[in-house]
């Protein structure tokens, strides 16, 4: 089925919103201060399948840490 006809985009911004804030962006400003308070690894997948949530992961690495500094 062919459209023929284009529909207007109603793209209007909510009032409470301040469209002058909205000018000049930068993309990524805060993206390496961002990415500095961050510390995320990649698990594996075979890894990942042994671990239900990010707890068990956690428990997991602080009792292998604590056996470690024995």
């Amino acid at each position: 089925m062919k459209m023929d006809k284009i529909t207007e985009l109603n793209d209007e911004l909510r009032p409470e919103y301040d469209e002058t804030l909205l000018e000049n962006g930068i993309r990524g400003k805060y993206a390496e201060r961002y990415a500095a308070g961050t510390n995320m690894i990649k698990l594996d997948p075979d890894v990942a399948a042994a671990f239900p949530n990010e707890e068990a992961v956690n428990e997991a690495l602080r009792s292998l840490l604590n056996r470690k500094m024995r």
